[in-house]
């Protein structure tokens, strides 16, 4: 499966009292694709990947999978060593994931030659296409141009998400490097997407609050049609900046979420906070902007 376009990575929705809340999560993914994803992703930063059971996992994956239909979906894997991350990986296949978004080990940094043997390890065993998340702000694990280019000539290695800042020079030497076919996405909350499409990205994975004003941006982009893209665009800058606030992005998305009627409750798990009065109340006047 050849992945491109818009893939917002969903927010777990839970209860008030942190519990998986499946009928929300249903809604939130029947939106995403009613409002011009081309496909959704799972166990991602914007998830609280890092505060799921694999009992959790498990119920998510089946329910987004039962409601994607022919959609990709996409499973984020980010465990911190070569055996936990296949354990997610095997884990995700079977459960219908079509391609794994999988960050590198990161507690203990890695060489480049053990990244290389991790992603063709992850590759070989599962069988399913593999997106190198290349995101050193969360793993302090930098992925130099080379190195990318190296990984991309693995078999079942077929695509990148490039996180690392400045992301548009990023994407531009990546793509310089790679055979054609190989897909290019940004991530960073789409901060800079307009940017990386026009140095040769094919997609980009934002938060998934706000996918149905930045389908029709990515429209008109693809049409040509730059000005209204770029105008388009900078009017959902105050809102992609509020959803990379660093231990409250999370809340932001579910904040963001709720205000839509798209899931029933703000909460998140810790270590992720929820917002303070005041932090609430800025995003009050961001969202009054948009909707």
């Amino acid at each position: 499966m050849v992945l491109s376009g818009l893939i917002p990575i969903l927010a777990t929705p839970f209860t008030d009292e942190g519990e998986l809340d499946l009928p929300s999560l249903r809604r939130l993914t029947e939106w995403q694709l009613a409002s011009g994803a081309d496909g959704v992703a799972v166990f991602g930063m914007a998830s609280e990947g890092f505060a799921l059971t694999t009992g959790d996992r498990a119920r998510i994956l089946a329910e987004v999978r039962a409601v994607a239909g022919p959609a990709p979906v996409v499973a984020g894997v980010g465990s911190t060593s070569t055996a936990s991350a296949l354990e997610q990986a095997v884990a995700a296949r079977d459960g219908g994931a079509d391609a794994l978004m999988v960050l590198p080990p990161y507690l203990v940094k890695p060489t480049g030659g053990q990244l290389v043997d991790f992603y063709g390890e992850i590759a070989a065993r599962t069988g399913v296409d593999v997106m190198v998340q290349d995101a050193p702000g969360a793993t302090g694990v930098s992925m130099p141009e080379p190195l990318i280019v190296e990984l991309s000539k693995l078999d079942g290695v077929t695509s990148v998400k490039v996180e690392a800042p400045p992301t548009a020079p990023k994407v531009a030497a990546v793509v310089a490097g790679v055979a054609d076919g190989f897909a290019v996405f940004g991530g960073q909350n789409a901060l800079f997407c307009l940017e990386e499409y026009a140095l040769g990205a094919v997609g980009t994975m934002p938060a998934c609050e706000f996918t149905d004003l930045l389908a029709p941006v990515l429209a008109d982009w693809a049409a040509g049609r730059t000005g209204e893209a770029r105008a388009g665009h900078a009017r959902l800058l105050p809102l992609i900046r509020s959803g990379m606030q660093p231990g409250l992005a999370w809340a932001v998305h579910k904040e963001v979420l709720v205000r839509r009627g798209l899931i029933a409750s703000a909460a998140v798990r810790s270590p992720a906070r929820p917002l303070d009065a005041a932090s609430r109340a800025l995003l009050e006047h961001v969202m009054a902007d948009l909707w």
